[in-house]
């Protein structure tokens, strides 16, 4: 729960610095000073939700590396690292994508992928999953971060994230024009929005990025089956991939920082499903079985 908090009030306050930064320039006395150019703010929504997202898709791996701590293992210094780089190497050739950097980090059951692209990627374990399974479940772990690779999520969850973030920032000074301009009906000597339109446009901001996040998060959730699907393709068989999800429902995933949490391999349900990013793990593994 904490971490889903974390992740939309993460996207939340980027568009309300964006939205500050843009009054701070006097952007948005510029296309209201003569009524709302909407085809010139749907542009310019488009250019600061876009460009956000894939600033944020571009930074991927520096972040992930920093907010975790995770450790590249550029030389396999233990058998361990050796057999979880020789697995990561093995299930990228089968994917055809290339190699992935591989990592380690310290806490409790998780792992990820992230990277701008499906040749520049990372995919790191935590310490608590790799002793704590079984060499063939963490390789459908594995299995299932590669295929998050092969699969192109990280740009496709980037683009959902750019569509949605140009909607909540068009959507609210939209908004937050008509309010202004509501308020200041009896004052035509007034030009350029006013404080009813920086309020209403924060407000906005804040209520739509809640909203929208409901939507990221349900494609965050399909892709999970997706991800799910091509760990048992990549491997051969569902099994592992049954096991490994079993054996991580009976564990408390690490809370990934707020940029990762919709990169794990799992997330325990908050107080809605709408705003988790993995579905249940009983869904899941019913998923899989029904490949059989």
């Amino acid at each position: 729960m904490k971490r889903t908090i974390l992740l939309i009030a993460t996207n939340i306050a980027i568009m309300v610095v964006l939205g500050i930064f843009v009054s701070v320039l006097g952007l948005n006395r510029f296309m209201s000073a003569n009524g709302l150019n909407l085809p010139m703010l749907l542009g310019f929504a488009a250019v600061m939700g876009f460009g956000g997202a894939f600033i944020s898709l571009a930074m991927s791996k520096t972040m992930a590396k920093w907010s975790t701590g995770a450790q590249v293992i550029a030389q396999p210094r233990n058998q361990d690292e050796q057999w979880l780089f020789d697995t990561v190497a093995r299930l990228a050739q089968r994917a055809q994508i290339a190699m992935p950097e591989v990592a380690i980090y310290e806490g409790e059951p998780n792992a990820f992928a992230t990277g701008p692209s499906k040749n520049n990627s990372l995919v790191a374990v935590s310490t608590g999953l790799l002793y704590s399974m079984t060499h063939r479940e963490i390789e459908a772990v594995l299995a299932h971060e590669v295929a998050h690779v092969k699969n192109g999520d990280m740009v496709t969850l980037t683009l959902i994230q750019g569509v949605v973030n140009t909607f909540v920032f068009f959507l609210a000074r939209v908004v937050g024009y008509l309010v202004d301009s509501f308020l200041k009906r009896d004052n035509e000597e007034s030009s350029g929005p006013g404080m009813g339109y920086y309020i209403t446009v924060i407000v906005c901001d804040i209520v739509f990025g809640i909203l929208a996040s409901v939507i990221v998060m349900y494609f965050s959730r399909q892709r999970e089956f997706r991800a799910d699907a091509g760990a048992a393709q990549l491997m051969g068989d569902t099994a592992p991939m049954v096991d490994a999800l079993r054996r991580l429902g009976g564990m408390q995933p690490n809370a990934l920082p707020s940029n990762m949490a919709a990169s794990g391999i799992s997330d325990k349900a908050g107080w809605s499903s709408l705003f988790s990013s993995h579905p249940a793990m009983e869904d899941r593994i019913a998923a899989l079985q029904n490949l059989r």
